[in-house]
C-alpha cells in the first residue's frame, strides 16, 4: 500500500501557491513568516523551507528589506492560467498521440462515454460535480499517456487554481464534440490533430475567437493588457 505522506512544509506550499494561483493573495503582498507559523501552528523552519520552495517556483521573491512577497503578475491570474494551459496541454496531447497504447485509448472510450451520458440536470458543466470528475479524468488520462513527468506535473499546477475544473463558455454539446474530435485524432496516433483540437477546445472554453490569426500553435492569444504602460 503507499502511503501518501505530506510534510509540514509540503503542507503550507500547497496552502500558500493555491493563494497564490487563484489570486486570493495579491501581488506583491507580504508573506509573513510569523503569521504563517502561527497559522500552521509550526516552527519558522518549515515556513521558510515553504516560502523558498516557492520562490523556486517562481512564485514568491525575497526582498531584504521587506522578505518574502508575491510575484507582481502583469494579468489576470485565470486569463494567464487559460494561455499557459493553450501551449502546455496541445503539447502534452501531441506526445500522447504518440505513446500513447490500446488501454489506455480503452479507458479514454470509456470516460468520454461516461461524460456523454451526464446531463444538465445535475446542474451545468461548471458546476456538474461528476461532470468535473469525468472531465479531468479524461483530460489527465491523455497527459498522463505523455510520458512527462515534468508537463504533467505542471499541467497539475494550473489546474489546482480552479476547485471545479477549468470553467467553460462552451455547452455542453459543443465540449464533447470536442473531446471526441481530440479522442479521434488519439486513436489516429495523429500528433497535429490532437495539438490542434486541444487548443482549439481550451480557448473554446476560454471564450476566445479561434478563428483569429494570431491563435495560431505556438503563439499566445492576444493580450487584454499588459505590465506596461
Amino acid at each position: 500500500m503507499t502511503v501518501d505522506f505530506q510534510s509540514k512544509s509540503d503542507i503550507i506550499a500547497a496552502f500558500v501557491r493555491d493563494m497564490i494561483i487563484t489570486g486570493q493573495a495579491e501581488p506583491n503582498s507580504p508573506l509573513r513568516q510569523r503569521d504563517l507559523a502561527q497559522r500552521f501552528g509550526v516552527s519558522p523552519t518549515p515556513v521558510r523551507e515553504a516560502l523558498r520552495r516557492l520562490e523556486a517556483e517562481g512564485l514568491v521573491k525575497y526582498d531584504l528589506h521587506r522578505g518574502a512577497t508575491v510575484i507582481d503578475g502583469s494579468f489576470e491570474p485565470n486569463e494567464e492560467n487559460y494561455w499557459v494551459r493553450s501551449v502546455l496541454e496541445p503539447f502534452a496531447a501531441r506526445l500522447a498521440a504518440m505513446r500513447i497504447n490500446d488501454d489506455e485509448l480503452a479507458a479514454l472510450d470509456t470516460i468520454h462515454a461516461e461524460l456523454c451520458q451526464t446531463t444538465e440536470s445535475a446542474g451545468s458543466i461548471n458546476t456538474d460535480a461528476h461532470y468535473h470528475d469525468l472531465n479531468r479524468r479524461f483530460h489527465f488520462g491523455i497527459y498522463e499517456a505523455a510520458r512527462s513527468p515534468l508537463l504533467l506535473a505542471l499541467v497539475r499546477l494550473l489546474w489546482q487554481s480552479f476547485p471545479l475544473g477549468p470553467a467553460t463558455v462552451q455547452t455542453r454539446e459543443d465540449s464533447l464534440a470536442r473531446h471526441q474530435a481530440i479522442l479521434d485524432a488519439l486513436h489516429r496516433h495523429d500528433a497535429d490533430a490532437a495539438e490542434s483540437h486541444t487548443r482549439r477546445h481550451i480557448l473554446e472554453a476560454g471564450g476566445y475567437d479561434v478563428d483569429d490569426p494570431r491563435l495560431t500553435v505556438g503563439r499566445l492569444p492576444p493580450l487584454s493588457h499588459s505590465g506596461q504602460e
